[in-house]
C-alpha cells in the first residue's frame, strides 16, 4: 500500500490532461471518490489539432439551395485532421492492466463506492485468456434492507455481507449483433437513472472506436434502501458484457449460466444467423429469458413461462426500464437461481486470479489461523484467544489511573497498587500463547514481504466475513434500542423505563465489543504480550514466539502503510511500552525521519476516516461495521516530488474515534471526549476539527471539547493550527450563507474560548488570542457525500471538489512546518499521555522534547562558560606575573576586555551556530535570556578578575617602601657575605663550618639592618572578640549562664554546631515557649545563621585587609551588623530570643571573621615586613657568600641568584598552569563534571550510596551546596593524588619542561641583544625579564656590585647550568603543592560547577537542578523528589514523620498547611496557592518507581528518627515493599531517572 500512498500534488479540477498523464490524474480522482475521474478532459498535444480551427467559408456560394447543399454536404476539407481522443473506458482498463493485485484491489474497491460497475470478466489484451479478478472484490463489502411482505404485514430488515459473499439474484445482459440503443445504459436505468452505473455510448468523451473494453463483463449490484420506491426488493446483481456476445462466446456462456435472468438485446433473427442458435437455445432452457428486439415494436409479452419479449422501437427508455423492472421484479420473486461471486473459483476455462502462487500462499496462512477461529462462538473469540488485552489489560488500565487518583495513606496505596499492576502483568506473561497468536506471528516472522501483505489482507478479509452475520444483528439491536431511548430522552423522561432501555442498551454495547474483532485487536494482544514481557523482563521460552521481535514486525507494517493502533479505545488507555518501542523501531528501519503529524477530531459518525481515505487514500482498520475506535495512526510518504517544497518525509496522520461515542454514553463521555481532544490536539502540528450538519447543540458540545483542548496547548507552550471542516451543508455555493456561518462559528468560538479561560484560569477575550486562527481561510464548507439517497447513491462531485480543497491548504501549511521527528513524536505521546492521567493536565504536563533540548542547551553553556572562564585564567596568570615583574599598573587593566574578546567572539559565534540549528524551533524561546546570561558571566568574569588584580597592583604599591629598602638591605648583605667568605676562603670545603658561621653572623646582620624599622605584630583577635562580647552582656543583662565562656581557650573553633547549637538545645534558646519548636521555625533559624555567615564574609572580604593590615574596627563593623540583624529578626517571631543567643552568635560570626582576617594579615606582614623579608631570603643569601666561599666570579654568583629566583617563579607557575590544566582536563572528561548540574547531582547522590554515611547524607539534605563543594573537592583529590596520578605528574613535568625551554630561549635572546648593543648588565637582566614577562614573575633588581659583568655567554651558561638541578627537582616535585599556590583546581572547579540555582523544595527540600543561578521565568524544578519526612515534616500534631513523596501527593486528595501557623489547608493538587515559595516550583505527579530515596528511607529509619526525635509511624508508616530495595538498584534507578531528563 505505501507504493501507492504517496503524499504527490493535488489534482487541478478547472485545467485539462495531457494524454500521458491520464492514468495518473485517473488515478487520482478515483482515490478521491471523484466519480468525474472517467471524464477527463483531454488536451491534445498537437498543435494542428484544436477545437478552435476556422470554419470553412461559404459567403462565396449565391444561391440558398447552393448553400443547403454546401451545409449538409459530407465534404471535409483535406487538410483537417480527424480528432481522436481516448476512450475513457480504455484509459481504465490501462491502468487496471497495469497495476498490482492490491492497487487493482483498491482501485475496484473505490470504483464500487462510485457506484460503478466492475470488472467480472477480464480478457487479456494479449493472449486474450480470460480472468475473474475475484481478489479485488475482497473488501467490498454492501449493505441493504430486504422488504418482506407477509399478509398484510411488511417487514424490513438489515443486511451487509462482503460481496463475494452474498448470495443474490444476477441480471445478465448481452447483445448480438450491433444496435442502435445502448445496452449500458439501459442497464444504468433499471440501477439508477441518474447515475451512469456502466459506460455508454451516450457518456461524455466516449468515441467509437475502443480497444479494451469488448470482451469484457462488468457486474454491478443494486442495493435496496427498504422504502415503497425500490425497484427490487431484495440485493440483485446485474451483469453486463460488453461488446457482441457471439464473438465472446466464454464470456457469454459463464454469464448464462450463473444467471438468474438473461436479458438479451438483439434485432429480429433471421434464418441461418447465428443469434437464431443462441436465441433457440436460450428459449428451450430452464432459465427465465428476456429478449429485447430492436426492430420491434411489440409490447411486453410472456410467450410462455419465464419466456419474455419485448420491442425497443419507437418506445422512450424510461417505459422500456420500468417494464423491465416489473418483469424481472416478477421473475425473481419466484423460484430462481442465486449468484455468488465465490462460485467463480469452480468455473472451467477460465482464470482466478486468487489461484496464484503469492495470494494463494497468503490465503493458506490465513485459512490457518481462521481454521481456529471457526469452532468457536463468535463473542467469545477475545477472551479465548486474546487473554491479555481483555479484563487483565482493563483492569491494569483501570489501577494504573488509579495511581494519579490517591487517597488516604498514599505511599500505602500507591505500592498496593504498584504490586497489583506487577501481578497483573505476571499473569498476562503466563497466560500461555494462544493457537491463534502463535500461528499468525509465526506466518509474519517467516513469510516474504509480499506473502506477508497479501497473508494480512487475507487474514483481514476473513475476519470480516466471519462476524459479518453477528454483527448485523446486534447492530440493529443497538439502532432499535438507542432509538427508544432517544425518544424517552427527548420527553425528558426520568423514568425507571428510561433507566431500563439504557441499562439494555448498555449490555448490548458489550455483547457489541465482544463480536467486534479484526486484525487491530490481534496487534493490540501482541502489544500487550510485548508490554508484559518487557515489564516483568521474562525471557522467550523455548517453543514460543519471541516477544521482543514483535515491535519490529508492527514497524514494517506501518512502513509499508498499515495503520497502527495509538490509543486502544476499548481501555480507554495508551499502551506507552509498546507505542514507544514500536516507533523505536521505525526509527530504526527509516532513520529518524522528520514528519508532519496531522490530528482528525469530531463527533461520531462524522464522516472523519471517510474524509481521510477520500483525501490521502488511507484505509485505517476497522472492524466490519463499525466506526474508528480509539485513535489510530498512519504515515504516509511525501513523494520526491513534493520534497522540495516540503520541510518533511512523512506526513503522520492521527485518526480518532469520534466525540460523544454512543459506546461510551454516560458519565465517563465528557471527560473521555476532553482526554482524546487534549491527547490528539497535542500530538498535532495541524489539527482538523470535523463538524457534521448544521445542529447547533451538536456543535456547540464539539467547539466546548475542541476549544479547551487548544487552551491547554497555549498553556503548556504547545502551538499546532487548526482547519474546521464543516460536512454535510445544504447550499455551499451561497457566498452570503457562508459568510453567516463563518460569523457565527467565530462568535460560537469566542464564547467557547471564554468560558475554557475561566475554567483554565487564564484571561481570554477570543479565539484567535488561544491559537493563530482567521475565520476566513481555515474554515471549509464540504457537501454532503452522498449524490441522492444511499445505498446506490454515487459520492457528491463536490465533495471530491472541497476535499481537493483542503488538501490543498493542508499541504500549503505543512511545506511551512518543519514538523517533528519521529523520536520527538514518540516523546511528544508520552508527555501528553502522562499528563492526561492527572487530574490538572497543565500543572502535570512536562514536555521531554523541551526538556531535553534544555538540559543539552544547559552542557553547552557550561560548555561556553568553561571556554570564558579558562581563558580568563590563563589571562589572569599572565598579568599577575606582569604585575609581578613591575609592568602593569591600573590604567591597563582597563583594556582587560579586549585581551578575552577573541574567546567571547568565538563563544558567541558557536551560540549562533547552536541556536541555529536542528532544534531552532524550541531552542527560540531561551535564546535571548542565554544571551543575555553570557554576556552577564562574561562582564562578571572581567569584573572579578579585574577587582583581584586591582588589589594584586594595590598591594604591590603598598610595599614600595619595602622595595626601596630591598635594595640597601642587599647591596649590605653582599658586602657582608663577600667579607666574610675573603676570610673563610680556606674553609671552603667545610659545608658545616661554613653554615656555622654563617648563622652565627645572620641575626647580628638582621638586627642591625632592620634597627630601624618598627616590625609588624601579630593580631590578637581574642582579644577585640572578647571586647565586643563583654559589651553585649553589658547591654543585654543575660543571666549568670550566659557568662560562663569567657575564658579564650574555651571559646576556640567555633563552628555552627560548636558555637550555637550544642551551647543549649534548640529549644532552649526560648524564654515563652514550652513546646518544641515547629519544623517551619528551625528552618527559619538555619537560614538566619547562613544569613548571618554570609553577611560576616561579605563585609571581611571588602576590607583591605592584604593592602593596609588589620584595624580591630572590622570587628566592630561585623558585630554592630549581627546585633542589628538579630533585632530586625526578633521582631518577626511571636517570642522572644534569649539574650546569650547573640552572645553565642556573635562569637560563632567572629571565629569565621578570625580565619578571613588571619589569612589576610599573613599576607601583608609577610609583604611588608622587613623581617620577615629578610628571613625568607636567608637561604638566598647563604649560597652567595658559600659561592664567593669557593672563589667564584661575580657572573657565577649572579647566575646563581637568577637560578634561585627563577625556582621559586618557575615553582608556582608550573603548579598554577597545572591547577588550570587539569582543572581542564577534568571539566572535560571527568563523568561527573562534564554535564550539566542535573548530572553533576546524579554524581553526588551515586557518591553518598556508596559511602553510606548517614553524617554526609544529613550535610548534603541540610547544606546541599556545602556538601557538593565537599564532593568537588574530594573528587579531585582522588583524581590527581591517586586514580589520575601518572597523567597529573606527566602534566605538571611538561609545565616545567616548558618553562625551561622558555628560560634558555630568554637567557639566549637576551644574551645576543647585549651582545649587539649596550653590553650592560642590567640591559640583559631587564631584556632577560620581559622576555619572561607573562609567564614567569621575575625581579629584574639586583645588587650593584653585578653590573659590571662583561661575559654574557658566560652568564648564559651558568644560568642554564644552574637550571639542570632545578629541572631534576621540580620534575620530583610533589603534586600536593599545588594546592600551596594561588590556583587551585578544586577551587576553579567549585567556582564553574556551583555557579548555579540551589533553592530547595519547599516539601522535601530537593534542591532545584538548573545550571544557571537566575533562570527565571522557567520555575524551579527536580526529577529526584523525596519523601518530606527526610527534611523533617511530620504530620501537624503528631510525632509521625511524612512518608511521601510531593510527587505522589501532588495527585492525592491531600492537603497540607503551607505555614506551621496557617490555619487553611490547602490541597496538594493546587499547591501553588500555598505561596510565593511553591508558585515557584513545578511539581509534577510522578508514577516513576523512585527506588533511591525508598532504599535511603529504609537503610538509615533508626539514625532519620533519632535525628529529628521523630517517628516513622501511623501515617508515616513505611511500605513494607520498600524493604525489597538493594543499594544496587538505588544506584541503577539514578541512571533511570536521568534518562527521562
Amino acid at each position: 500500500p505505501a507504493d501507492f500512498l504517496r503524499i504527490g500534488p493535488t489534482v487541478k479540477q478547472d485545467h485539462e490532461t495531457f494524454e500521458k498523464d491520464l492514468a495518473g490524474s485517473f488515478l487520482q480522482r478515483l482515490m478521491m471518490l471523484d466519480y468525474r475521474a472517467r471524464y477527463i478532459p483531454v488536451t491534445q498535444h498537437s498543435a494542428e489539432v484544436s477545437h478552435s480551427d476556422p470554419v470553412a467559408d461559404f459567403d462565396t456560394l449565391n444561391t440558398n439551395e447552393s448553400f443547403l447543399d454546401a451545409f449538409f454536404s459530407s465534404h471535409r476539407d483535406s487538410n483537417e485532421s480527424k480528432q481522436s481522443h481516448i476512450h475513457p473506458m480504455d484509459v481504465q482498463m490501462a491502468v487496471y492492466h497495469c497495476s498490482d493485485s492490491f492497487l487493482k484491489q483498491s482501485m475496484i474497491t473505490k470504483l464500487s463506492q462510485c457506484q460503478y460497475a466492475l470488472p467480472l470478466l477480464v480478457p487479456d489484451p494479449v493472449t486474450m485468456d480470460v480472468e475473474c479478478p475475484l481478489w479485488t472484490f475482497r473488501q467490498i463489502r454492501k449493505t441493504w434492507k430486504i422488504t418482506q411482505i407477509e399478509e398484510n404485514s411488511t417487514s424490513i430488515a438489515m443486511k451487509s455481507s462482503p460481496i463475494c459473499k452474498a448470495e443474490t439474484p444476477m441480471v445478465s445482459f448481452f447483445r448480438l449483433g450491433s444496435l442502435s440503443v445502448s445496452k449500458s445504459q439501459l442497464m444504468s436505468t433499471l440501477i439508477n437513472d441518474r447515475h451512469n452505473t456502466f459506460f455508454h455510448r451516450n457518456c461524455p468523451g466516449s468515441t467509437k472506436s475502443r480497444h479494451l473494453l469488448d470482451g469484457v463483463a462488468e457486474i454491478a449490484w443494486y442495493c435496496p434502501s427498504g422504502k415503497p420506491n425500490d425497484a427490487f426488493t431484495d440485493c440483485t446483481a446485474f451483469c453486463n458484457l460488453h461488446g457482441d456476445a457471439l464473438s465472446n462466446e466464454k464470456q457469454r456462456d459463464i454469464l448464462i449460466d450463473k444467471a438468474s435472468v438473461n436479458v438479451v438485446l438483439l434485432p429480429t433473427p433471421k434464418k441461418g444467423d447465428k443469434s437464431m442458435t443462441l436465441v433457440s437455445d436460450l428459449l428451450e432452457s430452464e432459465k427465465p429469458v428476456i429478449c429485447l428486439i430492436s426492430d420491434d415494436d411489440c409490447t411486453a409479452v410472456q410467450t410462455k413461462k419465464g419466456k419474455y419479449k419485448m420491442g425497443l422501437k419507437d418506445r422512450s427508455q424510461s417505459d422500456v426500464s420500468n417494464e423491465l423492472k416489473r418483469i424481472i421484479g416478477e421473475i425473481l420473486a419466484g423460484q430462481h437461481t442465486t449468484f455468488q461471486l465465490e462460485a467463480m473459483m469452480n468455473v472451467c476455462g477460465i482464470r482466478v486470479d486468487e489461484d496464484d502462487a503469492v495470494i494463494q500462499k497468503g490465503k493458506s496462512g490465513a485459512m490457518e489461523v481462521m481454521k481456529t477461529l471457526q469452532q468457536e462462538d463468535f463473542s467469545k473469540i477475545k477472551d479465548k484467544f486474546l487473554p491479555c488485552q481483555g479484563r487483565l489489560w482493563h483492569e491494569w488500565c483501570k489501577t494504573h489511573k488509579e495511581l494519579y487518583q490517591l487517597k488516604g495513606h498514599v505511599e500505602k496505596e500507591k505500592s498496593k497498587k504498584e504490586e497489583r499492576l506487577r501481578e497483573i502483568r505476571q499473569k498476562q506473561c503466563d497466560a500461555p500463547c494462544s493457537e491463534l497468536m502463535e500461528l499468525f506471528i509465526g506466518s509474519m516472522s517467516s513469510l516474504p514481504s509480499m506473502d506477508k501483505e497479501f497473508f494480512l489482507k487475507w487474514t483481514q478479509i476473513l475476519i470480516d466475513s466471519l462476524s459479518t452475520d453477528d454483527l448485523t444483528a446486534i447492530l440493529q439491536s443497538y439502532n432499535e434500542k438507542w432509538s427508544e431511548v432517544l425518544a424517552l430522552k427527548k420527553k425528558h423522561a426520568k423514568s425507571e423505563s428510561l433507566k431500563r432501555k439504557q441499562t439494555e442498551l448498555e449490555q448490548i454495547s458489550t455483547k457489541l465489543q465482544s463480536a467486534t474483532f479484526g486484525l487491530e485487536h490481534i496487534f493490540r494482544e501482541m502489544g500487550q504480550i510485548y508490554e508484559a514481557h518487557k515489564t516483568v523482563e521474562k525471557k522467550t521460552q523455548r517453543g514460543q514466539t519471541d516477544w521482543s521481535k514483535y515491535p519490529e514486525l508492527a514497524a514494517e507494517l506501518m512502513i509499508s502503510g498499515y495503520p497502527m493502533e495509538l490509543m486502544d479505545g476499548d481501555a480507554g488507555h495508551v499502551p506507552l511500552i509498546w507505542i514507544s518501542s514500536l516507533l523505536e523501531a521505525v526509527i530504526k528501519k527509516l532513520g529518524d525521519q522528520r514528519v508532519f503529524v496531522l490530528s482528525v477530531l469530531g463527533v461520531q459518525s462524522s464522516g472523519k476516516s471517510t474524509m481521510l481515505n477520500a483525501m490521502f487514500g488511507l484505509q485505517f482498520a476497522v472492524s466490519a461495521g463499525r466506526c474508528t475506535k480509539g485513535a489510530f495512526m498512519q504515515l504516509v510518504k511525501v513523494s520526491e516530488e513534493m520534497k522540495k517544497e516540503f520541510q518533511c518525509d512523512y506526513v503522520l496522520v492521527v485518526d480518532t474515534e469520534g466525540l460523544r461515542a454512543l459506546e461510551l454514553a454516560g458519565n465517563a463521555t465528557l471527560h473521555h471526549d476532553n482526554e482524546l481532544a487534549t491527547f490528539v490536539v497535542g500530538l498535532g502540528n495541524m489539527t482538523l476539527i470535523n463538524i457534521f450538519g448544521e445542529n447547533p447543540s451538536e456543535m456547540q458540545d464539539v467547539l466546548q471539547i475542541v476549544v479547551q483542548a487548544f487552551m491547554r496547548m497555549k498553556k503548556v507552550k504547545l502551538s499546532p493550527s487548526c482547519v474546521f471542516v464543516h460536512q454535510n451543508v445544504t447550499d455551499i455555493a451561497a457566498a452570503e450563507k457562508n459568510m453567516d456561518g463563518k460569523r457565527r462559528l467565530q462568535e460560537k468560538l469566542d464564547q467557547m474560548a471564554q468560558l475554557a479561560a475561566k475554567e483554565e484560569g487564564c484571561e481570554v477575550e477570543c479565539f484567535s488570542d488561544v491559537i493563530a486562527f482567521d475565520v476566513q481561510k481555515d474554515v471549509k464548507y464540504f457537501a454532503q457525500l452522498w449524490e441522492g439517497s444511499p445505498p446506490m447513491a454515487p459520492p457528491n462531485p463536490g465533495y471530491s471538489e472541497s476535499i481537493q480543497e483542503l488538501k490543498k491548504m493542508i499541504l500549503s501549511k505543512a511545506s511551512t512546518s518543519a514538523g517533528i521527528t519521529l523520536s520527538q513524536f514518540k516523546n511528544k505521546i508520552q508527555d501528553l499521555w502522562n499528563a492526561l492521567l492527572n487530574e490538572h493536565f497543565v500543572f502535570s504536563f512536562k514536555n521531554t522534547l523541551e526538556i531535553k533540548v534544555y538540559r543539552k542547551l544547559e552542557v553547552q553553556y557550561g560548555n561556553w562558560t568553561w571556554a570564558l572562564r579558562s581563558n580568563m585564567l590563563t589571562i589572569e596568570n599572565q598579568l599577575y606575573n606582569r604585575i609581578e615583574n613591575g609592568k602593569v599598573d591600573k590604567m591597563e587593566l582597563a583594556h582587560l576586555p579586549e585581551t578575552i574578546s577573541k574567546t567571547y567572539g568565538e563563544v558567541k559565534k558557536e551560540m549562533e551556530n547552536y541556536f541555529d540549528d536542528a532544534d531552532k524551533e524550541t531552542l527560540v524561546q531561551w535564546r535571548g535570556r542565554f544571551e543575555i546570561k553570557i554576556q552577564q558571566f562574561h562582564d562578571d568574569l572581567v569584573a572579578g578578575v579585574k577587582r583581584k588584580l586591582e588589589e594584586v597592583i594595590q598591594q604591590k604599591k603598598a610595599c614600595k617602601k619595602l622595595d626601596r629598602q630591598k635594595t640597601e638591605f642587599e647591596n649590605k648583605l653582599l658586602q657582608k657575605s663577600k667579607d666574610l667568605a675573603h676570610q673563610l676562603k680556606d674553609q671552603a670545603q667545610d659545608e658545616e663550618e661554613l653554615k656555622k658561621q654563617f648563622d652565627s653572623v645572620w641575626n647580628g646582620w638582621v638586627k642591625e639592618l632592620t634597627a630601624d624599622t618598627k616590625p609588624i605584630e601579630d593580631i590578637n583577635l581574642e582579644e577585640d572578640q572578647m571586647t565586643h562580647r563583654e559589651h553585649c552582656d553589658e547591654t543585654q543583662q543575660p543571666e549568670e549562664g550566659a557568662r560562663k565562656n569567657k575564658n579564650p581557650k574555651q571559646q576556640e573553633k567555633y563552628s555552627r554546631k560548636g558555637a550555637w547549637v550544642t551551647f543549649k538545645t534548640w529549644f532552649g534558646l526560648f524564654e515563652n515557649k514550652k513546646s518544641p519548636l515547629p519544623y517551619e521555625e528551625q528552618q527559619s533559624f538555619t537560614s538566619f545563621i547562613e544569613k548571618m555567615e554570609k553577611q560576616t564574609n561579605e563585609i571581611i572580604q571588602s576590607k583591605p585587609v592584604a593592602e593596609s593590615g588589620y584595624t580591630s574596627t572590622y570587628l566592630t563593623e561585623v558585630a554592630k551588623n549581627v546585633r542589628e540583624c538579630v533585632t530586625e529578626f526578633e521582631s518577626e517571631k511571636k517570642y522572644a530570643l534569649k539574650k546569650e543567643f547573640t552572645v553565642d552568635l556573635l562569637l560563632h560570626v567572629f571565629n569565621i571573621a578570625g580565619r578571613l582576617l588571619s589569612e589576610s594579615h599573613l599576607k601583608f606582614k609577610k609583604r611588608n615586613d622587613a623581617l620577615t623579608y629578610l628571613e625568607s631570603n636567608k637561604t638566598q643569601y647563604y649560597n652567595i657568600f658559600r659561592s664567593f666561599c669557593k672563589g667564584n666570579s661575580f657572573a657565577v654568583v649572579l647566575g646563581e641568584l637568577i637560578c634561585e629566583k627563577l625556582k621559586v617563579s618557575m615553582v608556582e607557575a608550573a603548579c598554577n598552569k597545572t591547577a588550570i590544566d587539569l582543572a581542564g582536563e577534568m571539566r572535560c572528561n571527568f563523568p561527573a563534571f562534564n554535564g550539566n548540574r542535573l548530572n553533576l547531582e546524579k554524581h553526588v547522590l551515586k557518591s553518598l550510596a556508596k559511602k553510606e554515611a548517614f553524617d554526609s547524607f544529613i550535610t548534603y539534605i541540610k547544606h546541599p551546596r556545602k556538601y557538593v563543594e565537599t564532593f568537588i573537592e574530594e573528587e579531585v583529590n582522588t583524581y590527581i593524588f591517586n586514580t589520575h596520578k601518572r597523567e597529573a605528574r606527566d602534566v605538571l613535568k611538561k609545565n616545567i619542561e616548558d618553562l625551561k625551554r622558555l628560560v634558555i630561549q630568554a637567557s639566549f635572546t637576551a644574551t645576543e641583544k647585549v651582545k649587539t648593543q649596550s653590553r650592560k648588565t642590567d640591559e640583559w637582566l631587564k631584556t632577560f625579564s620581559s622576555l619572561l614577562g607573562d609567564v614567569l614573575a621575575f625581579d629584574a633588581s639586583f645588587p650593584q656590585k653585578f653590573t659590571d659583568i662583561n661575559d654574557f655567554d658566560f652568564l648564559k651558561e651558568e644560568v642554564e647550568k644552574g637550571l639542570v638541578p632545578i629541572s631534576e627537582e621540580l620534575s620530583s616535585l610533589s603534586l600536593s603543592k599545588i594546592k600551596e599556590f594561588r590556583q587551585k583546581p578544586d577551587q576553579i572547579l567549585i567556582e564553574q560547577l556551583c555557579k548555579c540555582c540551589w533553592v530547595k523544595c519547599p516539601f522535601c527540600a530537593a534542591v532545584c537542578i538548573n545550571t544557571m543561578e537566575d533562570h527565571g521565568p522557567e520555575k524551579h524544578n527536580v526529577p529526584f523528589h523525596r519523601p518530606s519526612g527526610i527534611e523533617g515534616w511530620h504530620t501537624r500534631g503528631t510525632e509521625d514523620l511524612v512518608i511521601d513523596f510531593c510527587t505522589t501527593l501532588v495527585a492525592s486528595n491531600r492537603s497540607f498547611y503551607p505555614r506551621h501557623d496557617s490555619e487553611e489547608a490547602v490541597p496538594f493538587k493546587q499547591y501553588q496557592r500555598g505561596g510565593d515559595e511553591y508558585a515557584q516550583w513545578m511539581i509534577t505527579a510522578d508514577e516513576s518507581k523512585l527506588t533511591y530515596w525508598k532504599w535511603f528511607v529504609c537503610r538509615f529509619q533508626k539514625q532519620l528518627e533519632e535525628h529529628y526525635n521523630l517517628k516513622f509511624q501511623n501515617w508515616g508508616e513505611i511500605p513494607r515493599e520498600w524493604r525489597k530495595h538493594r543499594k544496587d538498584e538505588a544506584i541503577k534507578s539514578l541512571d533511570e531517572m536521568y534518562k527521562c531528563e
